[in-house]
């Protein structure tokens, strides 16, 4: 289920000078503004928990699910290289399994550790909103790098679509719209940081259940479909 080489290959494509230099953007931005606020308005629960769900949970950790799901396999099939890890007694399976273990790593490294600084520095972790967001951020990055990496698998606009259910779907019709609130990654997040958090700072228009229920479907489903179109997409190369 995990391949050492197909994962060092990952990494490499993802930590690569340029792409590294975007994963690390927002997270230097977060940081920086979470600093400027901290030194205008001082130690605020409400102002932490709007910064992180704000800027965090609903535009850095979707976006760098974008960049990490999709650069994890988009890239390949679009140059072509991917035949090279194709044509080794590596069962296609695998080859997604460690491309989503690599790319939700990164996902996590790139945005919930900064999440947490941010958390800190915003307000000491008061009423326990930095580690609620992190918690959030963790749990989002999993089903973000499973559906961003589907997406890279499908097609080869998977940037731009992401980008959209991203920016769009999430930030804003998710904010604005009651009912995309329900089909929402960041909802679901947010139904588990609630759950850590304990108090009114946090809160999701969906339960704990159905949230868990949803990142766990949408997690495994992608994963499982991404590993078929990938299976379709070797036996047309071999016809």
């Amino acid at each position: 289920m995990y391949d050492p080489t197909v994962a060092r290959l990952t990494y490499r494509a993802l930590l690569g000078r340029r792409r590294a230099l975007i994963l690390g953007a927002l997270p230097l931005l977060l940081i920086v503004i979470s600093l400027a606020v901290r030194a205008l308005a001082g130690a605020d629960d409400q102002t932490a928990a709007d910064v992180l769900g704000g800027l965090a949970l609903a535009t850095m950790v979707p976006i760098i699910g974008v960049i990490a799901g999709t650069g994890a396999i988009g890239p390949e099939i679009d140059d072509g290289s991917v035949a090279y890890l194709l044509s080794k007694p590596i069962k296609r399976p695998t080859i997604i399994y460690t491309k989503l273990i690599v790319a939700v790593a990164v996902t996590m490294v790139f945005s919930a550790v900064p999440t947490l600084i941010a958390g800190f520095v915003l307000n000491g972790n008061g009423q326990q909103v930095a580690v609620a967001y992190t918690v959030a951020a963790l749990v989002a990055s999993i089903a973000y790098a499973a559906l961003f990496l589907l997406l890279g698998t499908v097609s080869r606009h998977a940037v731009v679509f992401g980008l959209v259910y991203a920016l769009i779907w999430e930030a804003l019709f998710g904010s604005l719209v009651p009912g995309a609130r329900t089909l929402s990654v960041q909802q679901w997040s947010l139904a588990v940081a609630e759950k850590v958090a304990g108090g009114e700072l946090v809160t999701s228009d969906v339960g704990l259940t159905t949230a868990t229920v949803a990142l766990a479907a949408v997690t495994v489903l992608a994963t499982w479909y991404a590993g078929q179109k990938l299976r379709t997409l070797t036996l047309a190369g071999e016809e």
